[in-house]
């Protein structure tokens, strides 16, 4: 048995420790929104995060997990009100076809943690390393831009 925190809650799989964490987490806690698409933790698609860091879930082990918090794209979206970056995603129409969104957000996410006001360099920087076939970046960046200002208006960035 692996147990680990999943979005604030503690859970028990009984899967091989050498199990990617992205299959754990959509075959066997059925949580669909982290995508698996290139299968070598380079598109950034399967981004989660693993105590408040960044990680490729199609390259992590399960075990790598064991005894901490990870959370996902559900995580974000179970917050009320709603998370400043999944607002500002909705507010700048960033989703084309939607399907590496997921990793962008929880990208952008993590970067608004550790650099509250980033700049456009900043931003395109750390969002490069989250594949988007559809070119939404000056999208991703307008809505990165909007969330941090929205996180300076409330007196920082929401958790």
């Amino acid at each position: 048995m692996i147990e680990f925190k999943l979005n604030g809650t503690p859970v028990q799989v009984d899967v091989a420790p050498d199990t990617p964490l992205v299959w754990v987490l959509r075959e066997n806690l059925q949580l669909t929104g982290t995508k698996y698409s290139c299968g070598e933790g380079v598109c950034g698609a399967c981004t989660v995060h693993v105590e408040n860091q960044t990680v490729r879930a199609c390259v992590t082990p399960v075990a790598r997990v064991e005894g901490q918090s990870v959370t996902t794209i559900e995580g974000l979206a179970d917050k009320v009100p709603m998370h400043p970056v999944l607002k500002a995603w909705l507010d700048e129409r960033v989703v084309q076809c939607g399907y590496c969104q997921p990793g962008q957000i929880m990208t952008a996410t993590a970067m608004l943690e550790s650099n509250p006001n980033p700049t456009d360099q900043d931003i395109d920087e750390v969002m490069s390393a989250v594949l988007c076939r559809c070119g939404t970046y000056p999208r991703i960046r307008k809505a990165i831009h909007r969330a941090a200002a929205q996180g300076r208006s409330s007196g920082g960035a929401e958790k």
